[in-house]
């Protein structure tokens, strides 16, 4: 039934949960949709879109740095 909404990424059986990608526009709606059925106790969205994912100022590891080097 959650199909017509989006992607069935991971349904889980034991826990009695669903992932489910949709469109970033639509979530908003989608997410009001779907927490009006019975079967459905909580609704969720993913921060992922929102979070940072470059990040700067990472300081290399010296161990990897002098594995480069040496060649192995």
């Amino acid at each position: 039934m959650l199909r017509r909404f989006g992607n069935v990424h991971y349904v889980s059986k034991r826990l009695k949960y669903v992932v489910l990608y949709c469109d970033l526009a639509d979530t908003e709606g989608l997410m009001e949709k779907i927490s009006s059925y019975s079967f459905v106790k909580k609704v969720e969205p993913s921060y992922k879109p929102f979070l940072k994912t470059e990040f700067e100022n990472s300081k290399p590891d010296k161990a990897k740095e002098y594995d480069y080097k040496m060649g192995i």
